[in-house]
């Protein structure tokens, strides 16, 4: 089993014929993933030839949904034209849409999700995000297809890096679904939503978290773990080394007083019963004891 993404799903590319989103799909095809298409308005009626595969170019989402019967959808348009793309598929009434570019402005992203949210259909994973992978089966995103295989471990991370280390540490033990849900001030899908669907998925049977310094999102998760995860999780937040009252990378948000900070956070997840790592190593190595654990 998985969470948002597997080998039945059937995936576009907007942008595909860019140079980000003609390497990338070049590489979800090596792992995989079922691409059907691309969409590019100025290039409708070509198509894109990856290593003997031809994929078609459709001028909207619309036209590529209905000639291929797409549900997924990967967004490797440049920020000024983002919220455009996304609304398109939005209105397409795509169920799962991973928006990758980073640079997005805040009120556009604000815009497109509350659409997406409106019309109770499509889910936003994004943006500023490494997207989603189902190893063995499908690969939406920039996430490398091959540093880990088919297991049982869950993993939502807003960094895109930490996902890549964790999921290679973990390698031999494997990852039903990896979720990289960005870190930008607003995003789609939340670690909340992702450790629900992991609750969910009887093809998890532990769950790794790892966030960022800023903003309250941990705290909120620690919270839904201690209320509803009865499943075992492990977890990592990046910033125990930041400088106070900064914002660092693309954590989201100022830290102010207590709240946001790393340790802050770790003592929030720590609270809920989450068993948290003071490294990417350390926090492998805890999860790969708790699946010892569980046999």
């Amino acid at each position: 089993m998985s969470i948002f993404l597997s080998s039945d799903s059937r995936v576009i590319v907007q942008g595909m014929t860019g140079s980000e989103g003609s390497k990338h799909t070049r590489r979800m095809l090596a792992a995989g993933t079922a691409i059907v298409g691309g969409v590019n308005a100025r290039k409708a009626g070509t198509s894109v030839d990856f290593d003997g595969s031809a994929q078609p170019v459709f001028g909207t989402v619309e036209e590529a949904v209905a000639a291929t019967g797409a549900d997924v959808s990967v967004v490797f348009v440049p920020p000024a034209y983002t919220s455009d793309a996304v609304l398109e598929a939005v209105d397409a009434a795509l169920p799962l849409v991973v928006v990758i570019t980073e640079g997005v402005p805040v009120h556009d992203t604000a815009a497109f999700i509350a659409a997406a949210q409106a019309s109770t259909t499509t889910r936003i994973v994004g943006p500023n995000c490494p997207g989603v992978i189902t190893p063995g089966e499908a690969n939406a995103g920039i996430i490398p297809g091959d540093i880990a295989g088919k297991g049982r471990i869950g993993l939502v991370s807003k960094s895109g890096t930490l996902t890549y280390q964790l999921m290679y540490e973990l390698r031999d033990i494997g990852f039903s679904t990896a979720v990289g849900i960005g870190g930008d001030p607003i995003i789609g899908t939340t670690h909340i939503d992702c450790l629900q669907a992991f609750q969910d998925d009887p093809g998890t049977d532990a769950v790794i978290i790892v966030g960022e310094i800023g903003g309250d999102a941990e705290e909120r998760a620690g919270d839904f773990i201690a209320a509803s995860l009865t499943k075992p999780v492990v977890g990592y937040v990046a910033g125990f080394t930041a400088p106070e009252g900064k914002t660092m990378g693309h954590a989201g948000a100022i830290v102010s007083g207590s709240s946001g900070t790393a340790e802050a956070k770790k003592q929030a997840l720590e609270a809920a019963g989450v068993t948290v790592g003071k490294t990417p190593s350390e926090t492998a190595r805890l999860m790969r004891a708790v699946v010892d654990s569980l046999g």
